[in-house]
């Protein structure tokens, strides 16, 4: 599971990084996913407009900050901001949570409350598109906008496989609009899900 990439300052992100226990359990926190999302999903900001968008006091966001930069998470915005209002933006890079976290019972449990919740923060975003977006958007972008589901039957090695390919083909997609932030642009997801279906049963050999 990649978690979602903003285009930060560099013009090339670097390779994705595997996120460790250190960094789950520092996303683990509600608050924090909740600063990495707005970064990944807005850009830069101030611990002042972080805290105008989600609520919360600046002097929270200014401390779930540092937690964040701690595991490089997050970074200040080098030549932005003053010494009291500092900038930060989401560290350039793909973090990818894998599902296969071993059997360490503590990655397992901190795995699992990162990737409820970016799945929580998918179904949101998917759900205020199609409550608000269908009204408050104008047609070009709806046109724009594409919703698609496809049920296969597929072996394991066939879904790492058809995996592998549109996990390239996003990646190739973010590389190409990667850091232009044009005039018109505004904030665009990407979702990309693949996965067996649990209730489903595995044809014999």
């Amino acid at each position: 599971m990649d978690t979602p990439e903003h285009a930060a300052s560099a013009a090339a992100a670097p390779p994705p990084r595997i996120a460790d226990l250190g960094t789950l359990k520092a996303l683990g926190h509600p608050l924090r996913m909740q600063i990495f999302d707005a970064l990944s999903l807005h850009g830069a900001a101030t611990s002042s407009m972080l805290a105008e968008r989600l609520g919360e006091s600046s002097g929270a966001m200014s401390y779930h900050l540092r937690q964040l930069a701690q595991y490089d998470l997050v970074r200040e915005v080098v030549g932005r901001g003053t010494a009291r209002e500092r900038w930060w933006e989401r560290t350039p890079g793909a973090l990818t949570v894998p599902p296969d976290h071993g059997s360490d019972p503590a990655v397992k449990a901190a795995t699992q409350v990162v990737m409820d919740h970016v799945q929580h923060e998918r179904e949101s975003h998917l759900r205020e598109f199609l409550d608000r977006g269908m009204h408050e958007l104008p047609d070009e972008w709806l046109h724009a906008s594409v919703m698609s589901t496809a049920h296969l039957r597929l072996t394991r090695e066939q879904l790492d496989e058809a995996s592998s390919e549109l996990a390239h083909a996003v990646e190739a997609i973010v590389t190409r609009y990667r850091s232009m932030d044009l005039p018109g642009s505004r904030p665009v997801e990407l979702q990309l899900n693949a996965f067996p279906l649990v209730d489903g049963e595995e044809l014999p050999q």
